[in-house]
């Protein structure tokens, strides 16, 4: 598979994924988390399907396209466990994540997805889904959309 193949394969299930979620979490308590902004369009795609509903985003750094900036007060920017420490002392719960960290490096980025877990569990509301292109430890593996391919996206209850 060419890498544009696979890179139309992962965005597909990347939408797929979280008009899923989205749809699957209804009205049920919780903001929406977006871990890794990158050029925002995740994020916007998440205010396009989740209007009414508050949206986290964290990111190392605001680099993202201009239309796709969250609001400041919205926007958690430093390393991901401080800011996971900064959201979980708001006493805010989240409904709904994706997990989208990572270099293009699978062992490192594996591994930084296992150490972060613990931080991120302690932002979810119990019951909560979780999206992610790295595997997660600590949830309840879920089977996604039968749209998306068991290895290209994963999914999780927290």
């Amino acid at each position: 598979m060419s890498r544009l193949d696979s890179m139309l394969r992962r965005l597909t299930a990347q939408r797929d994924g979280l008009n899923w979620a989205a749809a699957r979490i209804g009205n049920a308590p919780g903001d929406i988390l977006d871990m890794g902004l990158g050029n925002g369009r995740t994020y916007d795609h998440l205010r396009e399907i989740l209007p009414d509903r508050k949206i986290w985003v964290m990111d190392r750094v605001l680099q993202c396209h201009p239309d796709s900036t969250p609001p400041s007060e919205d926007f958690l920017q430093g390393e991901a466990e401080p800011m996971l420490r900064k959201l979980a002392d708001t006493g805010r719960k989240v409904a709904m994540a994706h997990y989208d960290f990572g270099r293009g490096i699978k062992d490192e980025d594996v591994a930084e997805a296992a150490r972060l877990s613990p931080s991120i569990s302690r932002v979810m509301q119990p019951g909560g889904l979780l999206i992610s292109g790295q595997p997660l430890v600590g949830f309840e593996q879920i089977k996604g959309p039968e749209t998306i391919a068991p290895d290209r996206y994963l999914f999780y209850l927290a």
